[in-house]
């Protein structure tokens, strides 16, 4: 399998985080404040992640025979697992959230999760020998623990991953992936965003996910 072409595009987006990246340091500090912080309840971030990859090289194996709905229906539960997705939607959408009802933050999160999904199932539609593998952990900024992997391709052409992961209502969850070693997936997602909800507001940004979950669904084979 190739490097996926979502990775390459996320890997040409530097300028936007320029800007991105100290709001969405202020916007973590914000959100983990009011986080339900316990001591980790069995486990590590390292092998929170290696069951993750375990789980998603499984899918990539079988991935030509599950197809893309296939690949979505595996990857639902290990991924609302693995990651804290209300946290990611609440981070990614910035102030806008204290502002949601209730309903409407249901409804983003329930958008977010199925372009997340997607967005997996959409860039990993095959196997040809790849393995993941686990480079170390240490200490991140806001009592987080970030874990270091790469996708190891036979043809020499691997894929940095960093882990973001914290200590959630007692467990470790994953809250953010950085890529090329400076690249956050919320950084980028917050500066998208931004536009729509200044443009639409939250019920502009709910109707934008859920197309994107659609197209996700029908360009992906």
């Amino acid at each position: 399998m190739e490097t996926p072409p979502a990775l390459t595009r996320h890997l040409d987006r530097r300028a936007i985080l320029k800007s991105a990246v100290p709001a969405l340091a202020l916007a973590c500090s914000a959100a983990f404040a009011a986080l339900p912080v316990r001591a980790a309840g069995g486990g590590s971030p390292a092998a929170l992640v290696e069951t993750f990859h375990e789980q998603l090289l499984g899918v990539m194996k079988a991935a030509k025979t599950l197809g893309y709905q296939g690949r979505y229906d595996r990857l639902t539960s290990p991924i609302h697992t693995a990651f804290h997705l209300r946290l990611m939607t609440q981070i990614s959408s910035g102030s806008y959230w204290r502002k949601a009802t209730e309903a409407e933050k249901t409804a983003l999160v329930t958008a977010f999760s199925k372009v997340s999904i997607g967005t997996y199932a959409s860039r990993f539609t095959g196997f040809s020998g790849q393995r993941f593998e686990t480079l170390g952990t240490k200490p991140g900024p806001q009592e987080t623990e970030l874990v270091s992997t790469r996708i190891v391709n036979p043809d020499g052409d691997n894929v940095p991953l960093t882990y973001v992961t914290k200590v959630v209502g007692g467990g470790w969850q994953i809250i953010d992936v950085i890529l090329d070693t400076g690249i956050s997936e919320l950084a980028v997602r917050r500066s998208e965003y931004r536009k729509i909800l200044k443009q639409s507001g939250i019920e502009g940004l709910i109707a934008s996910l859920n197309a994107k979950a659609v197209e996700l669904g029908t360009t992906s084979g």
